[in-house]
């Protein structure tokens, strides 16, 4: 009985309907508090998992992010970040490196976060993918040197529909879209230069200056395989996940504390990565080292102070 009350709340049912439950099968109802008492067991065994060694050999690509939960502290609510990795390991398949808690989004939460991944055995990075944070920016410049970085393009678009008029949004949609749908770097930098001008004939002078700014991170993916590209272009992997753990944790509102966030995070994680993901391959990476060291010299030697210079100066 006791395993299937843990199993019920990690798997996505609330405190609520648990109690609903337990009345309909034998007539009394489980309080919070004996739920609570349940989830602490439950708990040693998640946190042994975030804290496993990583033994999938190398890992060629990363996406990570940020979610921002409420949590009530000192009887005043406020948000705590979730950082979230997960992999693409060399053999094609993913994998959920980890979870922690950062107070926000800042350079220190997140090197300390590359930092515990990278002791437990997160090495071969090629690529990370993520959003434009300057904090996650710095710090993978300085944890992982060697790696590239990708911007969604998603969050890209989302930055750039941010000021124009609503009605313009589906139309400058279709232009950013045909940027990336093209068949080489140096014909996706030629239609972003059309796309500017068109921007700037439209009046979106604002729009125009945001995609001439930021077009050339949202095209590192474009040295890669290009059967990888649709997957590695942005952070659509990580942010499915994102949206299963705002379902399960709507239901609880504010956690009293950041470690029940983390842990609640951290049981979906893996519910989801061993119910869902399975033993199905993600990606083929077969040809992966032979079409890097095919790449062009300019286009390996990606400059991550030139874009944090740029962050600054546009900021």
């Amino acid at each position: 009985m006791e395993e299937a009350l843990i199993e019920m709340y990690l798997a996505g049912v609330s405190v609520r309907r648990v109690e609903d439950i337990t009345e309909a099968l034998w007539g009394s109802k489980v309080s919070p508090a004996t739920i609570s008492e349940l989830n602490k067991k439950a708990y040693v065994h998640i946190e042994d998992w975030r804290n496993r060694p990583l033994q999938g050999g190398r890992y060629p690509y990363v996406y990570v992010d940020g979610i921002y939960l409420s949590r009530n502290w000192g009887g005043e609510f406020e948000n705590v970040a979730i950082l979230v990795a997960i992999a693409v390991n060399e053999d094609g398949y993913r994998e959920v490196l980890g979870a922690s808690e950062g107070m926000k989004e800042d350079k220190a939460s997140w090197v300390s976060f590359f930092q515990w991944l990278r002791s437990r055995g997160l090495e071969g990075v090629k690529l990370i993918v993520g959003d434009k944070c300057l904090g996650m920016l710095e710090a993978v410049g300085e944890v992982f040197p060697e790696a590239k970085y990708q911007r969604c393009t998603v969050y890209f678009y989302r930055n750039v529909f941010s000021v124009i008029p609503r009605s313009k949004v589906k139309l400058v949609a279709k232009m950013l879209k045909a940027i990336h749908a093209q068949e080489s770097k140096k014909a996706a930098r030629e239609k972003a230069k059309a796309v500017v001008e068109e921007l700037h004939s439209m009046k979106l002078k604002e729009a125009a200056r945001k995609v001439e700014d930021g077009i050339e991170e949202t095209l590192t993916y474009c040295d890669f395989l290009g059967e990888h590209w649709t997957r590695i272009r942005t952070n659509n992997v990580i942010e499915r996940l994102n949206r299963e753990i705002r379902r399960r944790t709507r239901v609880v509102g504010s956690f009293p504390d950041g470690n029940s966030a983390l842990m609640l995070v951290c049981a979906r994680l893996r519910h989801v990565a061993g119910s869902q993901w399975g033993n199905k391959k993600y990606m083929n990476m077969k040809h992966l080292e032979a079409a890097l060291e095919d790449a062009p010299i300019a286009g390996r030697l990606h400059s991550y102070q030139g874009l944090q210079t740029k962050f600054a100066q546009n900021s």
